[in-house]
């Protein structure tokens, strides 16, 4: 039996289904666009939104969260479709499926939780700023001799600008007179009949492309696959997109989520999340429709509009449905002006405008990172990689403050005799504070080296112990190295012979070197 709402939540049915509309309203225009930027066909796009968006909201582990085409992916599908075809990108779409649910099924998902905060509040800021710059094309024309875009001006540009500032408005004010319809759903309409009788000349969805079809067939890709020989040549060309595609999309998805999360005050299943978009994608493959993942703006109207269930997702990929096979022509007729202030309200929504209030008074380490996902983010429209140079900078950052944490407590048996008791971790990034608690001239003919309260962790820990060892037999002194694992002791080239073991409390852990992975 499938859980509709989140642990503890009770389902408001008609609040679901009409934010699922207003999420279906505002997925069109954006599957149609990604499709065009993937050199395919609009309903390719289109069935893709509906395909994920269903399928993930029914197994997946958000309720709430909405998933579809998406322009991080479509970005990077480009190029498989140019250089090899659509084909290729539909079998490069399921082995993604594949590869999303290996990752749930290994328990990956939790590795989400690890991001830092930092990375989150750039990766939220830089989603928004990617998401208004999609909207500035609403505002350019195309040049009826060249085709060349141009900014509008005059009476166009201050019809659209109207149109889209009673939008905002009406989803501004609106949640404060009543709760009964979604503030987007109600914009989407005032704007739409407004549009309608009084024939004003602005761009509709229509005007994109046509969104009339059928129910999507079930369509094996047509790639080369009769014998091993065509079967690895295939792999060879899709795999590589795959596993870009299946990284990106569980990134989106899976900090997404966690937005989610944050907003809803529940927690969403990482690992069972990976399993639904993975599932979901293998539908795509399979139904000539190019693959998705999760989107924030959507998932934000939903979550504002009310759509906090499961129910919310699987409305939108229904009503989806209906606008490709009965309702195109209404569907046609909605101003895109109206879905660009949805937009502009998500957009507002999203932006963590806390961060300029904080960002003097966080470390300036964090705020450098906040400031660089954000930034790659826009440039290269590449969440994955964005995330992936937030993590890194992140850790980078945790070494070099840890690798402060090294100290000594000294003590002396007697005069002949003095004892260093070593805290905090030995690691590449404190080998150079390790060398400096030690005074090898001046130190008495007999030196002890305790390591009960540290830990050696790679190779350039036990590197510096060597080191130590033969600053201290070249000027003829005695050193005792006490509380090393086996693993230390055996890995120690010239300070072997120099350790002391003691079965009872040497300790036992592991260390990163290769010699012996």
């Amino acid at each position: 039996m499938i859980n509709l709402c989140s642990k503890g939540q009770v389902c408001h049915y008609k609040n679901e289904i009409l934010s699922g509309l207003t999420v279906a309203l505002a997925l069109v225009p954006e599957a149609i666009a990604f499709a065009i930027v993937a050199q395919l066909e609009p309903l390719v796009g289109l069935y893709a939104a509906l395909i994920v968006v269903f399928i993930t909201s029914i197994i997946g582990g958000r309720p709430g969260m909405i998933s579809g085409a998406t322009g991080a992916l479509a970005v990077i599908m480009m190029g498989l479709v140019v250089i090899h075809g659509v084909e290729y990108l539909f079998a490069a779409v399921v082995l993604m499926g594949l590869i999303q649910i290996l990752f749930g099924i290994l328990r990956l998902g939790k590795f989400v939780r690890l991001v830092p905060h930092s990375v989150m509040l750039g990766f939220v800021n830089g989603l928004a700023i990617v998401i208004l710059l999609a909207q500035l094309t609403q505002f350019k024309v195309a040049d009826p001799v060249d085709g060349t875009l141009s900014w509008m001006s005059g009476t166009p540009l201050w019809t659209i600008m109207g149109l889209i500032a009673l939008t905002m408005a009406i989803i501004h004010f609106l949640p404060k007179l009543t709760k009964a319809i979604p503030a987007s759903l109600a914009g989407i309409l005032v704007v739409s009949t407004i549009t309608i009788v009084f024939e004003l000349p602005v761009r509709t969805v229509g005007d994109i492309a046509s969104i009339a079809g059928g129910f999507p067939d079930f369509h094996i890709p047509m790639v080369p696959f009769s014998n091993m020989t065509e079967i690895m040549d295939t792999l060879f060309i899709i795999f590589p997109y795959a596993a870009a595609f299946a990284a990106i999309g569980l990134t989106e998805s899976l900090l997404t989520m966690t937005v989610i999360d944050e907003m809803t005050e529940t927690r969403g299943r990482g690992n069972k999340e990976c399993v639904g978009q993975g599932v979901a994608n293998i539908a795509c493959g399979f139904f000539g429709a190019m693959g998705g993942c999760a989107m924030i703006g959507q998932s934000m109207i939903n979550v504002n509009s009310g759509g906090r269930c499961r129910v919310s997702g699987i409305a939108a990929g229904l009503f989806l449905l209906s606008f490709i096979m009965f309702t195109s022509a209404l569907i046609s007729k909605i101003p895109m002006a109206a879905l660009v202030g949805v937009m502009f309200m998500v957009v507002i929504g999203t932006f963590e405008w806390s961060s300029f209030r904080i960002i003097g008074k966080i470390p300036k380490s964090d705020a450098f990172i906040l400031i660089a996902v954000s930034a790659v983010t826009v440039i290269t429209d590449n969440l994955a990689i964005a995330v992936l140079i937030g993590v890194i900078i992140s850790a980078l950052v945790f070494a070099w403050d840890h690798a402060k944490n090294i100290g000594v407590e000294i003590t002396r048996d007697n005069e002949d005799s003095k004892v260093y008791e070593l805290r905090g971790p030995l690691f590449f990034g404190s080998t150079h504070a390790f060398q400096a608690l030690f005074d090898p001239i001046n130190d008495p003919d007999d030196v002890v080296v305790e390591f009960q309260q540290s830990r050696v962790f790679d190779h350039s820990g036990i590197e510096a112990i060597d080191t130590l060892a033969e600053r201290y037999l070249s000027m003829d002194k005695r050193l005792h190295i006490r509380y090393l694992s086996p693993e230390c002791v055996k890995l120690l080239t010239k300070a072997g012979d120099l350790c002391e073991v003691n079965l009872i409390k040497d300790p036992v852990y592991h260390v990163a070197d290769d010699s012996l992975a």
